[in-house]
């Protein structure tokens, strides 16, 4: 004789969910399956919940990127001793953000959207910000510099981070060796100069160098 079959379950409110929830289950995707993956109904689907509960704590992608980025800045970014000269508190605040930053790939997704930038962060922004005021810039000029070194260290993580993904597992020629191994010593003869050093040269770290310039630069009379 056939059992009777089990009573359905009558559809609920799904279960309530917090941001905490939220932001782990975002940092899981994104871990490990990248940032393109990473969809409110994804997202919904990994918490078991539907995409509109989670409006109820983030409005969009944008801003979940922002929250995990605020939610990874304040577990890996520490406040280091800053040097009294106020030039070499610029470089290590600085430094400091892009050896964070650099260490998470995901991380480029996020600073492609310009100006995201922690609140756990915002100490380091001060130190910069303050360091540029002290060796002589209005506020205004200084916020710049601070802009400029920021739009710097963030294209020198993205240029980095999207080349090495680009090269892992291809151990072909990329279209820039095989550009330089056919250049012209007669037309451009610096380039052709340096041609068969040019991929290890510009892949060396460099960035605190390039940032000492800048900030030389930014602090230079005009």
């Amino acid at each position: 004789m056939p059992q009777p079959s089990a009573p359905r379950r009558a559809p609920g409110r799904p279960p309530r969910i917090s941001r905490e929830e939220v932001i782990e289950a975002a940092r899981r995707i994104v871990a490990e399956e990248g940032v393109d993956r990473l969809t409110m109904r994804r997202l919904a689907t990994e918490i078991g919940s539907t995409p509109m509960a989670l409006y109820h704590h983030v409005r969009n992608k944008e801003e979940l990127l922002v929250l995990l980025l605020d939610d990874y800045t304040e577990r890996t970014l520490r406040r280091p001793e800053l040097p009294a000269e106020p030039r070499e508190r610029i470089v290590v605040a600085a430094s400091t953000i892009h050896e964070a930053l650099a260490a998470c790939p995901w991380i480029v997704e996020v600073l492609t959207a310009d100006d995201l930038m922690s609140t756990a962060a915002l100490w380091f922004v001060e130190q910069i910000v303050d360091g540029l005021v002290v060796c002589g810039l209005s506020p205004e000029r200084a916020v710049q510099g601070y802009r400029a070194i920021w739009y710097y260290t963030a294209g020198e993580i993205v240029v980095r981070t999207s080349a090495a993904r680009r090269r892992t597992g291809d151990d072909r020629p990329t279209y820039r060796e095989q550009v330089f191994a056919a250049l012209d010593p007669g037309d451009l003869p610096r380039l052709a100069q340096v041609a068969d050093r040019w991929a290890p040269l510009t892949a060396e770290d460099t960035y605190r160098d390039g940032l000492r310039a800048l900030v030389d630069g930014l602090l230079t009379p005009r």
